[in-house]
C-alpha cells in the first residue's frame, strides 16, 4: 500500500521498496496552461555540474541511461526510469521539477501528485494542490537523495521564476535568446512527439500491462525529437522571468549545532555560489563529526560568510547580491547610496522552516512544516502575515517541577502562516535539528524549538553537592530546537576523561553518561592552586557523543 507524504516529509527507500529499478510519475494541470516537467541531476554542493544530467524534453536520458524520461503513460503527465544501482557516483540528488512554460501562476493548477512505483506497485505518493502555492511559476516536487542511503522527500516548494530560473539556482547556464526561427519551425521549449515506451518497462495501474519489477535498464528507441533548443533559452518573445532569491532545501543534514558554513569555505568574490542547506558558520562543527571538533580560532576565515551552505541566494551582511549578481534598489523614492547601504541586511528567505539571518537572529516560518513553535515569552522582535500569539502553560504539574529543578520555561504559542524573527540579549542562535534522536540543554540555553519535540526534565546523578543530582531538559523526536549562546562554542568529543564546568555547558548528546564530580575539600581549598570550581561534569560514552561548551559561566 503506498505511503501519503505530506510537504516536507522524507524517508530511506529502503523503507519503502527494495527495489532499485524505479518508476516516477507526475501530474500536474491546469486550464489553459503548458508544463515542462523535468529532472536535475545534482552534485554534492546540489549544483549541475554536468549537463547531461539535466533530463527534459529535449535530453531525455542520461548517458549511461539511468535516469530516463518517458513521457505521458498512466494517467501521468510525465514519467521517469530511474534505475538507482546505475547512477554515477558524482550524482548526489535527483530533483523532479515542473515550470510553466508561458503565462500562469502554481495557483491556478489543480490537483496533482508526484509517486514513485517498484515492481508494479505504488509504494509513495505526495499530492499537492494550487492552494500550496501563489505567483510561483515553478515547483520542486519531489527528489530522490544520497546520504549515506538513497532517501526520498517531498518537496512541494515554490519558485517565482521559471525554468531558466531553476537553472540559474541549479549553476547552469541560460543561453542569450535567438533570432526567431523561421515558419512552422518548433520553438525552443515545444513539447516532444509522442514516445515510444521503453522495451520492458510498463507504467503501473492505468497501463495494460502492470509495471514490472525492472531489470537493468535498456536502450529505448527513441522518437523523433523537435528543433534541438538554442542552450537554455526561453521561447522567442517571451519575457524570461525574474529569478527568485529563494532555492528550498528540504534535507537537512545531521543534527547541527549552529547557523552554519563548512569551517574555511568561502567563495572568491564574483563566484557563483552552489545553494545548499544549512551549515556550520565559521568555526562550527557539525555533532557527531569528530575530526571538526574544536576548530582553533586561528583557522576562521577573516571576512563572515553567509548562512547555509555555500551558495544560499540571501547574503547576510558583508555578502555579494544572489548567484554572483549587484545589488538591485527596491523602492524608487529612496537614493540609490541608501539602497545600496542597507542591502547587505535585508532578510534572507530561504524556503526553510528555520533560517538563520545573522548570528543572533532567526527566522520561524510558519507555513514551513505546519506546526506551531514555542518560543520563550519576549524572544519575539518581528513578525510578518498573520500569526497568533498565546501563552503556554506547563500546568500546575510542570510548574512544580519547573520551580523545583530550576527547569522551567515561560513560553508562547506561535501559530498561524507567517514569520516570526526571534532572538534575546543579542545571544548567539544555533539551531540544531533533531531527526529521533536527543538532546540534553539547559532550560535557560534554550530559546524556541517545535511543538512536536517531546520535552521533559532529566535529572544527572550525583554525589557530594546539595541534592545529590543536577537537572537539565532532554529534547527528543523530528524538529528543531534553537540553542543560545553567550559568545561562540565548541563542540567536543566524549572520552573517559572530558571534565566540564556544570556553568559552562550548554548542551550534550542525550547518549553521554553525565557524572557529577564534586572537588570540594576543604584542605584543598585553603592553599593556591585549587581550579576554583567546586561542581565539574564528567562525560563518558560511545564515539559520535559530543558536549557544548560555551565561552562564559553562567
Amino acid at each position: 500500500m503506498a505511503r501519503e507524504f505530506q510537504r516536507g516529509h522524507k524517508a530511506k527507500l529502503s523503507d519503502l521498496t527494495a527495489g532499485r529499478d524505479l518508476y516516477v510519475g507526475v501530474q500536474i494541470a491546469g486550464p489553459g496552461l503548458t508544463f515542462d516537467i523535468s529532472c536535475f541531476g545534482l552534485d554534492a554542493d546540489e549544483r549541475l555540474s554536468d549537463d547531461r544530467y539535466f533530463i527534459f524534453f529535449n535530453q531525455p536520458k542520461s548517458p549511461e541511461e539511468a535516469i530516463q524520461q518517458l513521457g505521458a503513460q498512466a494517467g501521468d503527465a510525465e514519467s521517469f526510469r530511474v534505475t538507482l544501482d546505475s547512477i554515477p557516483a558524482h550524482i548526489h540528488k535527483l530533483s523532479f521539477t515542473a515550470t510553466l512554460d508561458g503565462a500562469g501562476q502554481m495557483s491556478q493548477v489543480g490537483p496533482g501528485y508526484i509517486r514513485v512505483v517498484a515492481g508494479g506497485e505504488e509504494v509513495v505518493r505526495y499530492s499537492f494542490t494550487g492552494a500550496e502555492f501563489s505567483t510561483e511559476r515553478a515547483v520542486m516536487l519531489g527528489d530522490f537523495y544520497l546520504k549515506d542511503v538513497w532517501r526520498f522527500a517531498a518537496v512541494g516548494q515554490g519558485f517565482d521564476g521559471g525554468l531558466d530560473a531553476l537553472l540559474k539556482n541549479f549553476g547552469g547556464e541560460v543561453a542569450e535568446e535567438e533570432p526567431a526561427p523561421a515558419q512552422g519551425a518548433a520553438p525552443g521549449f515545444a513539447p516532444p512527439g509522442q514516445a515510444a515506451p521503453a522495451p520492458g518497462f510498463a507504467p503501473p495501474a492505468a497501463a495494460p500491462q502492470p509495471a514490472p519489477d525492472f531489470g537493468p535498464p535498456q536502450p529505448a528507441p527513441q522518437a523523433p525529437q523537435p528543433a534541438p533548443a538554442q542552450g537554455f533559452a526561453p521561447p522567442p518573445g517571451s519575457t524570461p522571468p525574474p529569478v527568485a532569491p529563494n532555492p528550498p532545501q528540504m534535507h537537512a543534514a545531521q543534527t547541527i549545532a549552529a547557523p552554519i558554513v563548512p569551517p574555511g569555505q568561502v567563495p572568491p568574490p564574483g563566484q557563483v555560489p552552489p545553494p545548499g542547506q544549512p551549515g556550520p558558520y565559521p568555526g562550527q562543527p557539525q555533532f557527531g563529526q569528530q575530526p571538526q571538533f574544536g576548530q582553533p580560532p586561528g583557522q576562521m576565515p577573516p571576512a563572515p560568510a553567509p548562512y547555509g551552505q555555500p551558495g544560499q541566494p540571501a547574503p547576510y551582511p558583508g555578502q555579494p547580491a544572489p548567484y554572483g549578481q549587484p545589488a538591485q534598489p527596491q523602492g524608487g523614492g529612496a537614493a540609490p547610496g541608501v539602497q545600496a547601504a542597507l542591502a547587505k541586511y535585508r532578510e534572507a528567505p530561504t524556503g526553510q522552516r528555520w533560517t538563520p539571518q545573522n548570528p543572533r537572529l532567526v527566522r520561524a516560518d510558519l507555513g514551513v512544516g505546519g506546526q506551531p513553535i514555542l518560543a520563550r515569552q519576549g524572544s519575539m522582535v518581528l513578525y510578518q502575515g498573520k500569526v497568533d500569539f498565546s501563552y503556554k502553560g506547563a500546568g500546575f504539574r510542570g510548574r512544580i517541577t519547573g520551580n523545583a529543578t530550576g527547569q522551567e520555561m515561560q513560553l508562547m504559542r506561535c501559530t498561524g502562516q507567517g514569520q516570526v524573527f526571534l532572538a534575546e540579549d543579542a545571544a548567539e542562535l544555533h539551531p540544531i535539528e533533531l531527526q529521533g534522536d536527543a538532546i540534553c540543554v539547559s532550560a535557560e540555553s534554550v530559546l524556541a524549538f517545535d511543538e512536536g519535540l517531546h520535552h521533559e526534565v532529566r535529572r544527572i546523578e550525583g554525589h557530594g553537592i546539595p541534592g545529590g543530582a543536577l537537572f537539565t531538559m532532554q529534547f527528543q523526536g523530528t524538529g528543531t530546537v534553537v540553542v543560545k549562546t553567550l559568545g561562540t562554542p565548541v563542540v567536543l568529543p566524549v572520552t573517559p576523561t572530558t571534565f566540564a564546568d556544570a556553568n559552562a555547558v550548554v548542551a550534550w548528546s542525550a547518549a553521554s553518561q553525565v557524572i557529577i564530580s564534586s572537588q570540594v575539600r576543604l584542605r584543598r581549598n585553603a592553599y593556591p592552586g585549587h581550579s576554583g570550581e567546586t561542581v565539574n561534569l564528567q562525560f563518558r560514552g560511545a564515539p559520535g557523543n559530543f558536549i557544548v561548551v560555551q565561552p562564559y559561566e553562567v
